[in-house]
């Protein structure tokens, strides 16, 4: 209700369940997972209540490969949410191989669930290839994870590795060939929404609004930040 009430009319948020939800937390899991869909559905009704709810965006781990235990649990995620909007972001490499790729973006239009095409290091399994491809006509969602393929593999332990998974700026060269992507992507959809998470030095901003200038569109004005309150 926070969120909703510290923020512009035309604000949207996506928002990422839970990550016992998507296979981020591993071990025994103390609650069922029913019970934590529920609870997740639940915490989210005041953004849909205030129609603020862009996308829910179900981003799997590195580990989650393409088996039919897995395509089955992807299943049931849009199923329980079916509902509301849902992104999917996957980042094993399998997913997108000669094998799969063509079935897996099948799958994803057959549950109306947005693709997520991400910019990201090329380092192995743990990473998946830039696939521009559209499969809800509704939204199409892009993410710049950066390029750090050192820190990508590497990032090191406890709570600092964002510090270094991160850390990427983008060159003019590298947001000049997203262009035409984003306008083949913006002819297939409705919308399209561009994510920065290079944010480990600050660059996320930066690249932002050069890569707005670039597309040659309008800012969106009226959503600068309010102080929000404490109590």
């Amino acid at each position: 209700e926070t969120w909703v009430k510290d923020t512009p009319d035309l604000f949207r948020f996506i928002v990422k369940p839970h990550q016992a939800l998507t296979g981020h937390q591993r071990g025994e899991i103390q609650v069922e997972r029913s019970e934590l869909f529920h609870q997740f559905e639940e915490s989210i009704q005041p953004l849909v209540e205030a129609g603020k709810l862009l996308t829910l965006l179900f981003q799997f781990p590195p580990w989650f490969d393409c088996t039919r235990e897995h395509v089955h649990y992807v299943q049931q995620c849009r199923e329980t949410m079916a509902n509301y909007p849902v992104a999917v972001e996957f980042r094993h490499q399998s997913w997108f191989d000669s094998r799969f790729r063509e079935k897996t973006l099948q799958f994803l239009s057959q549950m109306e669930a947005t693709h997520v095409v991400c910019d990201e290091p090329q380092a192995g399994n743990g990473s998946v290839p830039i696939v521009v491809s559209v499969t809800e006509p509704k939204l199409s969602l892009v993410r710049f994870h950066g390029r750090n393929v050192s820190g990508w593999r590497d990032p090191g332990q406890g709570q600092n590795w964002r510090d270094v998974r991160y850390l990427y700026k983008y060159s003019e060269q590298e947001l000049a060939q997203w262009v035409p992507r984003v306008e083949q992507l913006a002819n297939a959809a409705d919308q399209v929404c561009i994510l920065f998470n290079n944010n480990s030095g600050g660059d996320a901003a930066g690249n932002a609004k050069r890569f707005i200038e670039m597309l040659g569109a309008e800012p969106i004005t009226g959503l600068n930040p309010r102080q929000m309150e404490l109590f």
